[in-house]
């Protein structure tokens, strides 16, 4: 099986236009007139971005929510989404939540596709979501714009979704925070004419920013210390699990940031490692995140 990296790799190869961004961002951001659309498309698959026998009202949400988080990763405004959904049990929930997801962040459905998995008996079902918007500030931020010098920094608490899938919906204190993400909207459009890089934290803190790292040809020197973790006694598990939709952004180092956010580490010149962590270099063999 073809592992994402290498498939990405391949498709790089293919007629790419400048949008595209070499296929190192999360968005295209393509110019047109007077306006720079910002388009992103995401896919989520049972089994693996939601557990089987799911509530797919929640489905419906994440799958609407992940996709704006990175628009708000562009600091864009959303204008609409197309969906691609394959029909099956529990759709009278999926529209439910699709529902109170478009209508929570004012965000119309512009149409899609619909299909049915005829011939299959047995195996899990995928939607896909292209998420369109309008870029509030150019140059609209990019995961390639970090400077050695800048500080790094993250919103939130990172571990939430962690601890509210092992809690369960609804149970404990994160009980909401893996089912029904919030993208961060309003602070990525006020961040973006601040920030030199920034991107959202969907497989976990380590191996984003190694991806930002690497993406910028820099390395991001970050101190766990100053991780802000939902459960200190499990900081190791908290930055590499995933789906929390943290902004992570470098910036000059005298910023005043319009948002709370928490530095973490500094960005020095490229070396021999994208990312180092108290000092020490890590690679994706060191088991950063969520990998395809």
């Amino acid at each position: 099986m073809t592992s994402e990296a290498k498939f990405i790799e391949a498709l790089r190869k293919l007629l790419l236009h400048p949008a595209a961004r070499g296929l190192e961002d999360d968005c295209a951001v393509l110019p047109i007139g007077g306006e720079t659309l910002v388009i992103t498309h995401d896919m989520m698959a049972e089994g693996t971005h939601f557990p089987d026998g799911a509530d797919m009202a929640d489905v419906a949400w994440k799958l609407v929510a992940v996709n704006l988080s990175d628009l708000a990763a562009k600091g864009a405004e959303p204008i609409g989404v197309l969906l691609g959904h394959m029909l099956g049990e529990g759709d009278e929930r999926f529209l439910e939540g699709l529902g109170e997801v478009l209508r929570a962040y004012n965000v119309p459905l512009l149409g899609g596709d619909t299909i049915r998995g005829a011939g299959r008996s047995e195996g899990a079902r995928a939607f896909g979501l292209t998420a369109i918007g309008r870029a509030t500030h150019v140059p609209v931020p990019d995961r390639r714009g970090a400077e050695p010098g800048d500080a790094v920094y993250v919103t939130g608490t990172l571990g939430r979704a962690m601890l509210g899938f092992e809690q369960g919906r609804g149970a404990g204190a994160y009980g909401e925070a893996y089912s029904r993400p919030r993208p961060l909207l309003a602070e990525g459009r006020a961040l973006a004419p601040h920030v030199s890089a920034m991107m959202d934290v969907s497989d976990g803190l380590l191996v984003d920013a190694w991806r930002l790292g690497e993406a910028s040809a820099v390395t991001l020197a970050l101190d766990s210390a100053h991780f802000p973790v939902a459960d200190p006694a499990r900081r190791e598990d908290c930055v590499r699990w995933g789906d929390d939709y943290e902004l992570l952004f470098t910036a000059p180092a005298d910023t005043a940031l319009p948002v709370e956010a928490t530095r973490i580490g500094t960005v020095a010149t490229g070396g021999t490692s994208a990312l180092l962590v108290d000092g020490k270099p890590m690679t994706l063999q060191d088991g950063l995140g969520y990998r395809h």
